[in-house]
């Protein structure tokens, strides 16, 4: 396959070293330091010094034929990437990042017969340009919209299985996720755990997310998120305080607050004066 990836952070890199390994030929759409580093190591190159050579470029060629155009930029990125890939002629954009709002307007930018969206079972970070990553392989992994996507990212060694109602997937990983996001920033920067009463108003504004997701008329899905929805506060506060201890998480934590902002934001937008927690944890 002809892979073209854009925004080759922690999760792009991933995809493109698994991708690359298995035989398709990735090109990766980067800039700054990162695509210095790229141009420099033709190749994306893993903590462990395990070498897989990619194609690089700062700009999409939107002349290719792209069999998949794979873009993991952050939501808050994507509108400077949209007119690209309309141009473009990739015969399959799937964007994949956290998102609150709806998927209508990319799927529109797009066209509705090449647009597939996914959402990455991957914790991944670059050290000087180095890549270290672990791949979910059993309970939430990697899920997309597309089945034979799916199938391609699983024989690259990424497994990855198919949900259709991506909308309710994603708003209810948004929610969960947010106080998770809060609490490792929060933990990074003062390089220790989050406190008790953190941990409480964190499990609170989850909940509070949570309801804003039913209320929006979407399903807390899959099973495993709808499990975790119905813990009681102190389970989750519990989660939340003893996440925010563990060195390897909180090192993501480095991302800095971007994230955790644009989704409160595009939560409390979608249900104007409902959520005050969630706004009283923003970073």
């Amino acid at each position: 396959m002809k892979i073209v990836i854009i925004g080759p952070g922690g999760i792009g890199s991933t995809f493109a070293f698994q991708l690359a390994r298995a035989g398709h030929d990735v090109t990766v759409v980067a800039r700054g330091k990162r695509l210095e580093q790229l141009r420099r190591d033709e190749a994306i190159v893993s903590a462990a010094g395990e070498r897989a050579a990619v194609r690089v470029s700062a700009a999409l060629d939107a002349t290719t034929e792209w069999d998949l155009a794979l873009v993991t930029v952050l939501a808050s990125q994507v509108d400077a990437v949209l007119p690209a890939l309309a141009a473009s002629a990739a015969k399959t954009v799937m964007f994949m990042f956290n998102t609150f709002e709806p998927l209508s307007r990319l799927r529109d930018a797009v066209g509705s017969a090449r647009f597939a969206f996914g959402f990455p079972a991957i914790l991944a970070t670059l050290d000087d340009g180095k890549l270290t990553s672990r791949i979910v392989d059993r309970g939430m992994v990697t899920t997309v919209t597309d089945p034979a996507w799916a199938k391609v990212f699983a024989g690259a060694g990424v497994p990855t299985v198919v949900h259709q109602d991506m909308e309710s997937w994603l708003r209810t990983h948004a929610a969960l996720v947010v106080p998770v996001m809060v609490a490792v920033v929060a933990a990074h920067a003062r390089q220790a755990g989050i406190s008790w009463a953190e941990a409480t108003s964190l499990a609170r504004a989850m909940e509070e997310g949570l309801r804003v997701v039913r209320q929006l008329g979407n399903t807390i899905t899959p099973e495993p998120m709808a499990m975790l929805s119905r813990l009681p506060t102190p389970a989750v506060a519990t989660l939340l305080w003893m996440v925010s201890r563990v060195e390897a998480v909180r090192k993501m934590g480095a991302a800095g607050p971007g994230e955790p902002r644009t989704l409160i934001d595009a939560i409390a937008a979608a249900a104007p004066g409902q959520t005050p927690a969630l706004l009283a944890i923003r970073p």
